[in-house]
């Protein structure tokens, strides 16, 4: 069935958790098994109905075609107290100002030239992971270090060797795993220190190719001038926390899956062993189409980002769903991966759906991991490109086999994350 075929009006099955936490993902999950498409959940705290829209074509109304006419949706305000009014929660022209300053860091040869840092870090991980001696180890917590490492190295460059002198005051990001009031007000006693190394900067004249710089150096195309402190500010926490989380969740999941599946595990390590030294030292995604595929299929499953709301500013139509002003839409990655239409068997782990062979046979708006239209993911190269260099990198060099008896569930809060810890047996197979 086509979401044009849907009735004029979604009906109300449920109540929910405005907060959208806890169990809020599991209970979509089923009443999109019973409702399908479109449905309307009612938020007590709120004193309203949320419409839960799951069909590509909803996903290309609301993200692409129309997505001027839909903000900001229910719960940005929680995120906005840990990242203020960056990239992720600003909405209208000042979103717009800053996405076209952003977006050079972003650019491909930006992101080229942070790829030795992110496979050196790599390999240090690889190298302590192999020398475990098929010990136990907290996978989960070795990937939030790397990850944190990684976007730090690319947002501050040759300074992130100094900030970390004494202790590294980001730690917290691996450190805490919950996001609630006391870890905001936490975090953003950190704006300080960032204070003193944008002011060192200017005072330096420092010319650097980082991320940091190159907001520093950003200019609004109308006006001409720079970021405010604030601005710069809270952009910089915007992307350490969103570029840290989601990659380090992503690879967690990726690695879960991979150790679950051997015969995934032999494709990826027989395609990484045949690439030559200089082909892993720098990976193109055309010589490691089979990773790809593995990393493709778990965003899939386990897109970080689970769940995007928007807000109407106008009353619409969606594929014959009214929608009023005012009215709060959410679109679940989650879901819409899931959708039986355009992923048959969804729950199989299968990367063979992202083979060339398999491109053309699904709507582009069935898949969304970071993400469609305009306010996708910026993050979006730079975390392809580590997750890339990372998962060539480590299965070079060991192979990961789950430690019995764990049951690892998801966590859908900010991000959709493994819970408890994922420990692994991690033995040596190459140098890395």
């Amino acid at each position: 069935m086509t979401a044009h075929a849907l009735a004029a009006q979604a009906p109300r099955v449920a109540d929910i958790d405005a907060t959208l936490g806890g169990g809020t993902l599991a209970q979509l999950a089923q009443l999109f098994s019973r409702h399908g498409d479109a449905f309307r959940v009612h938020a007590p705290l709120l004193g309203k109905d949320l419409f839960v829209l799951s069909h590509p074509d909803h996903v290309r109304h609301v993200l692409v075609d129309n997505q001027a006419n839909f903000g900001k949706g229910i719960g940005i305000e929680r995120v906005a107290i840990l990242l203020g009014n960056g990239l992720m929660t600003s909405d209208g022209a000042l979103w717009r100002a800053q996405r076209k300053a952003i977006q050079p860091a972003f650019h491909r040869n930006a992101v080229c030239a942070h790829v030795d840092d992110i496979v050196a870090a790599n390999r240090r991980l690889a190298r302590r992971l192999a020398s475990t001696g098929n010990a136990p180890v907290d996978l989960t917590r070795e990937l939030s270090e790397v990850t944190l490492e990684i976007v730090m190295r690319a947002v501050f460059g040759a300074s992130y060797d100094r900030l970390i002198a004494d202790a590294n005051p980001f730690a917290m990001l691996s450190a805490e795993s919950e996001r609630d009031l006391r870890f905001a007000y936490a975090f953003r006693q950190l704006g300080g220190l960032l204070q003193q190394e944008i002011e060192r900067r200017r005072a330096e004249l420092v010319a650097s190719a980082d991320i940091l710089q190159t907001l520093i150096d950003a200019r609004d195309r109308h006006s001409g001038e720079p970021m405010t402190d604030r601005q710069l500010r809270d952009e910089v926490f915007t992307l350490i926390v969103a570029g840290h989380e989601t990659t380090a969740s992503a690879l967690a999941w990726t690695w879960f899956l991979i150790a679950a599946h051997p015969d995934v595990a032999d494709r990826l390590c027989a395609e990484v062993d045949a690439a030559e030294d200089a082909e892993r030292a720098r990976p193109e995604p055309r010589r490691f189409a089979y990773t790809q595929q593995v990393i493709a299929e778990t965003l899939r499953l386990y897109p970080p980002g689970w769940l995007l709301t928007r807000r109407a500013r106008d009353a619409t139509t969606i594929a014959g769903v009214e929608i009023a002003q005012g009215d709060d839409v959410l679109i679940s990655p989650y879901l819409v991966h899931r959708h039986p239409q355009f992923w048959p068997d969804a729950e199989r782990f299968d990367p063979d759906r992202f083979a060339p062979a398999n491109a053309d046979v699904r709507s582009r708006f069935c898949y969304l991991p970071f993400g469609i239209g305009a306010r996708a993911c910026i993050g979006e190269p730079l975390a392809r490109a580590e997750m890339l260099a990372h998962v060539v990198t480590l299965a070079h060099a060991c192979r990961m086999t789950l430690v019995p008896g764990q049951r690892i569930e998801m966590e859908a809060k900010v991000n959709l994350r493994p819970h408890p810890a994922i420990h692994v047996h991690a033995t040596a197979r190459l140098p890395s």
